[in-house]
């Protein structure tokens, strides 16, 4: 019998899957890994964040919608009616569900990326690190801190890249005034983090354009932008239809090209799954891995999208001091508001631009973008069901969205935006009702819960707290879906922290069950 191609297939090249071939290779220098990435590059090089991109007119694009300071539109979602006929040949880029085909009427903005690098060509690099009730609470506490630890450093995590000045300092005096005395210590009005590196970028990971580069895929893990590493294989622009069993164990996947619509089937020793929320399960599903816990449990925080003009009578702002935006950038500053538990259940995320006048130079004010995002509770009924019988453009099986806020959620919201309104008043004149917006479910695009963790193989979890899916011998899954806690802050770091973990169970239990993981 052949040899497999790969000891680590993994079916996914955004951040986690990024994540999970950076931290197998640190610990297996030369065991061969193969990753399949659906869906076209967009650019020039493979898993780079477009804020980063070399091409002129794609730049602009991406940064004109940054601008608008909304989530859904920062990443390009288009509503798109459908993606055509068949998805070989589709061009690359952000789909609503619907243009799938899929039944998404109760998560009407919810959207995927379609293509190389997946959301981590696209997302805004938000990292706050996460608190209270979205820590795993069946992981030791010392084992999370390191696992977090390696997930900041995966994703290069910067405390503050954007800096401070007068005007900045004078927005976080006013905000923690009216929040200090609900914040837990150390949980005050600060600088986001953010997976962005201060200084001007070069080569495949950067960018000349501007002086803060963000974390793309090809940052996370190189040889996906460089092809550095001769144990490494990008598959690129090819769709996995299916995981391969026999029995417990999977030997392999069934993929389709994307450019020629030709299929084949790649061997491997442990195969990972690090899709998105909704086609990990999705994938799962059409291999016949069907844990009862299988798409239940969707998660979204609300995103609550608001803005306001600050008045220097109540914030001493001149704006002859403030600095002008970097190379590259649209906002002075981002500023965060963190959770702190049932004293103060919401986040803000904050970013400060200047008004410009009509000469698109002299600024005639400050501005600050309030993002709050409200929690909801974990439901078993907020699902994602898939069809026995009709099949989406992909040729898998059909989804069918099932979402919608509980009255405690509904109560929850109400508190947030009155949190939110708040914080727009201590800085200038905010009408909720023309300045604020509560965006349709799915526009947060941080969705969490349908492969979640857990610590038993008792109905309520998809797989065990290193990312075997139960059942499986070999079957790992890693990235936002896997998360089991509701999660009020940007899910992206806590989903790099299931990579890190699946990293650790892949090169343990499979190295000594198979003996092919090479050291």
């Amino acid at each position: 019998m052949n040899p497999p191609e790969a000891d680590l297939l993994i079916i996914g090249g955004g951040l986690m899957g990024a994540g999970l071939a950076r931290a197998v290779r640190d610990e297996h220098p030369t065991a061969r890994i193969v990753m399949v990435d659906t869906g076209p590059a967009i650019g020039t090089v493979a898993g780079q964040h477009l804020h980063d991109t070399e091409d002129e007119e794609l730049w602009l694009r991406y940064n004109r919608r940054v601008e608008a300071g909304t989530q859904a539109l920062y990443v390009g979602a288009e509503t798109t009616p459908d993606i055509g006929p068949t998805v070989v040949g589709a061009p690359g880029g952000m789909y609503h569900l619907g243009a799938f085909g899929q039944d998404a009427a109760q998560l009407p903005a919810g959207a995927i990326g379609w293509n190389a690098g997946g959301m981590g060509i696209h997302w805004t690099a938000a990292t706050p690190i996460p608190y209270g009730a979205e820590v795993f609470g069946f992981v030791d506490p010392d084992e999370w801190a390191a696992d977090l630890a390696v997930a900041r450093r995966l994703l290069r995590v910067h405390p503050d890249p954007y800096g401070q000045d007068e005007a900045a300092a004078a927005v976080v005096s006013r905000l923690r005034a009216v929040f200090d005395g609900v914040s837990a210590p150390g949980r005050h009005v600060q600088p986001m983090p953010m997976a962005i590196q201060p200084g001007p970028g070069t080569g495949a990971t950067g960018g000349r354009r501007g002086e803060l580069r963000r974390t793309g895929p090809n940052v996370v893990f190189p040889p996906i932008g460089d092809g550095s590493d001769p144990a490494f294989t990008l598959v690129s622009d090819t769709l996995c239809r299916e995981i391969l069993m026999a029995g417990a164990r999977a030997t392999g996947a069934r993929v389709l090209d994307l450019r020629t619509g030709v299929e084949r089937e790649i061997t491997a020793t442990t195969v990972a799954v690090c899709a998105d929320a909704l086609r990990t399960p999705q994938l799962l599903w059409a291999s016949g891995i069907r844990p009862p816990a299988l798409g239940r449990r969707l998660n979204e925080h609300v995103f609550a999208t608001g803005r306001v003009l600050v008045d220097p009578g109540r914030v001493p702002i001149d704006l002859a001091r403030v600095r002008r935006p970097l190379s590259g950038e649209w906002c002075v500053a981002s500023h965060w508001l963190p959770h702190s538990g049932a004293s103060q259940p919401f986040q803000g995320q904050l970013m400060s631009s200047l008004a410009l006048g009509p000469d698109l130079r002299t600024p005639y004010g400050y501005v600050v973008a309030l993002s709050w995002y409200i929690p909801t509770g974990i439901r078993a009924e907020n699902r994602v069901e898939f069809s026995a019988t009709e099949t989406d453009a992909a040729g898998l099986p059909r989804m069918r969205i099932r979402f919608s806020y509980s009255a405690e959620d509904r109560r929850t919201i109400a508190a947030g935006l009155d949190s939110q309104r708040r914080a727009a008043e201590a800085l200038g004149d905010f009408d909720p009702d023309r300045d604020s917006a509560v965006l349709a479910p799915g526009s947060s695009l941080h969705y969490t819960g349908t492969v979640r963790m857990g610590p038993a193989d008792d109905g309520t979890s998809v797989c065990d707290p290193d990312g075997r899916v139960w059942g499986t011998d070999n079957v790992f899954v890693a990235g936002n879906g896997v998360i089991p806690t509701p999660m009020t802050a940007n899910t992206t770091l806590t989903g790099m922290v299931t990579a890190v973990r699946a990293a650790r169970g892949i090169g343990g239990r499979s190295a000594r069950a198979v003996g092919a993981m090479r050291s």
